[in-house]
This record gives structure tokens, sequence and C-alpha cells, in this order.
């Protein structure tokens, strides 16, 4: 005699078999540190976990304290904090919340941080200058760090400043993507350079689109504050495409806004990885004949475009996401180093 289940029964068994995305990633943790929770709520939406429970907060002193609200032990755990708001406090949480794991017994800690700080620190470029971005480095690995995710690092080089490994992802296929989207004349457009340092970027992107690319030298006074502008290429009757790694007070970008209108650019777009706008930012791009200002969320930006229409953000929360499964299943990463994942 046969014997029959109920819809009940087959619903209850199906309720207690686990998600396909939960067997596929094992032991692994994703926390957020205070400094851009929407990243890494955008990040676990996309690997389909939850965000591990952590508690952040201020003693009266201002001392930071974490509580981490569940176990990692054997857990693969990573932290997502970036470089942004209020850094030396958020690269302090980080270095809590990475000390708290490690010590919890977690078998691989890795952070996420989208936007490195004091990458700008990178070389003694004049007497008694500290490299801090190296010391960062060197405090990352003490407080446990097993492993750095970050994004378009100021210099690449500042890998080597680490003993442990690290992975440096580039917005530029989302760049890509953007440019050919939303920009009509790409195909005529002309990719430029606000400084000498940034040419090696500047002709990848301009490489990929097959479009010629331009480069401003710039000769600074001091930090923040330039003193003069070269254009060098010809930018004449055509929309120039700005690239940099980031933008803080915005003067070297407006600045070179107006020299390549000056020199016969039809239009300007101003394109950024991260979009830090400190300082008299806001009012510059808003003042300056840039169409648009392109940056990611590496750095929390809803606040910047309600002050300013003209910036537009590209999520990269995808790419971050991927970069994290890869990691967590033993997969290659490179391969986000040219594709954006869809």
């Amino acid at each position: 005699m046969k014997s029959t289940i109920t819809l009940e029964e087959v619903v209850n068994k199906l309720d207690h078999l686990p998600s396909p995305l939960a067997t596929r990633m094992p032991n692994i943790k994703v926390f957020s540190g205070s400094s851009h929770p929407d990243l890494a709520q955008k990040i676990v939406d996309r690997l389909g976990i939850d965000l591990g429970k952590v508690v952040t907060k201020k003693f009266s002193n201002m001392e930071t304290c974490v509580e981490i609200g569940e176990s990692v032990r054997g857990e693969d755990v990573y932290i997502v904090q970036s470089g942004s708001g209020e850094i030396n406090d958020n690269l302090m949480e980080l270095l809590i919340m990475i000390n708290a794991c490690k010590i919890a017994s977690a078998s691989r800690v890795t952070a996420v941080i989208p936007c490195f700080p004091y990458a700008r620190q990178d070389k003694k470029d004049k007497s008694r200058a500290p490299i801090t971005a190296k010391l960062v480095a060197n405090i990352l690995s003490v407080s446990g760090a097993d492993h750095i995710i970050t994004m378009d690092l100021h210099a690449s080089q500042i890998q080597g400043f680490f003993d442990i490994p690290v992975d440096n992802l580039f917005a530029e296929p989302a760049v890509l993507k953007w440019i050919k989207e939303n920009i009509p004349d790409w195909k005529t457009s002309i990719v430029v350079s606000p400084d000498a340092g940034g040419a090696k970027r500047v002709t990848s992107i301009a490489d990929r689109l097959n479009v010629e690319f331009a480069l401003i030298h710039k000769e600074r006074k001091k930090a923040n504050e330039v003193a003069s502008m070269v254009l060098v290429g010809d930018v004449k009757d055509r929309t120039a495409i700005l690239v940099d790694d980031m933008a803080d007070t915005c003067g070297t970008i407006c600045h070179a806004a107006e020299k390549l209108i000056e020199a016969g650019a039809t239009k300007v777009y101003a394109i950024l990885t991260h979009g830090i706008f400190s300082g008299p930012a806001i009012s510059r791009i808003n003042n300056a004949c840039l169409e648009a200002v392109v940056v990611t969320n590496t750095i929390p930006q809803e606040r910047h475009m309600q002050d300013c229409p003209k910036i537009q953000c590209i999520d990269v929360s995808m790419m971050l996401a991927e970069a994290v499964r890869r990691t967590h299943n033993g997969e290659s990463v490179s391969y986000l180093f040219s594709n954006v994942p869809y």
C-alpha cells in the first residue's frame, strides 16, 4: 500500500532545507562599521545573506567600544569600513572590530576598505614627511587582518606596504559602462588626466574606448593649492572626460575644467572613484563649467547629491560583493579587473 504525503509535510520538509545561497556560502559573516552601512547592506543583499550583528558605541571620554553580537568561531569574516567621514575614529573602529573577531577565533578576517585612508601619504616627498599609508598597513596587519580588499588605491605600490594579500579592485569597468551609456558622443571624446600621476589610469581608459587622451601638468605651491596648469593635447570641439582617482576640495578638477573650456572643449565631464568633497568642494562644483561630476559610492554620497545636482553616483557594491564571494570560495578575483559583474 502506497503511503501518501500531505502538502503540509512537503512544505515542512522544504522549510528545513538550507537555502541555495546558504549551502553555497557556509561559514561567512559580513559586518559593517559605522562609516558606510548603506554599502555594507548592498553587499550582503547581493550575496543573499544577512548583515552580522555588531554594536559600535562611544564612551563619554570618546573611546570606541565594539560588541560583536554573534559567534564568529571558525567563520570567514568580512568587515566593511571605508576611509571617510571621521577617518581616525572609523579606522580605530575597524582595528577594534578586526581584533575582536580574531581573538574570538574567526578563521580568517578580511577588511573591505573601499576607500583606503591616508593613501595620499604614500611617499617621502619632503624632509621629515611621514609615510602614513605604510603605518596604516602595519597597524591593520598587527590588529589581525589576514586579507585586504580595497578599490583604486591612490598609488598601487601601497599593496607592497602589506605582507598580507591585498586585492586592489578597479572602478574602470564600471566607469567605461557609465561613459558608453551616458555620454552620447563618447566615440569622438577625449579622456584627460588632471595630473601626470593619473596618466596611466587615463591611457588605460582611452585605449579601451579607442579614443585619444590628453594630460594637464600642474605645479603645486602647497597641499590643496594648485599654482599653474599646462594642457598637453588637443581638445578643441570635443567632449572632454576628466578622470582621476579622488577629488577632495575639487580645486584641481575645477581648474582643469576651466582650462579645457578655454582650450575649446565643448563639454567637460569629471569621473572620480572617491568623491571626498571636503571644504569648499560642493560650491566649487556648482560654480564650475562641468556637465556632471560622476563618483562611485565607496564613500557615502547621498548628502553631496542633495547639495549639488551635478553629482551622479555609480554603484560599485556588486564589484565588492563579487570580490567577497570569489575570495570566500577560493576563486580568482582578476575577472573583476576588466568586467562588471551583473
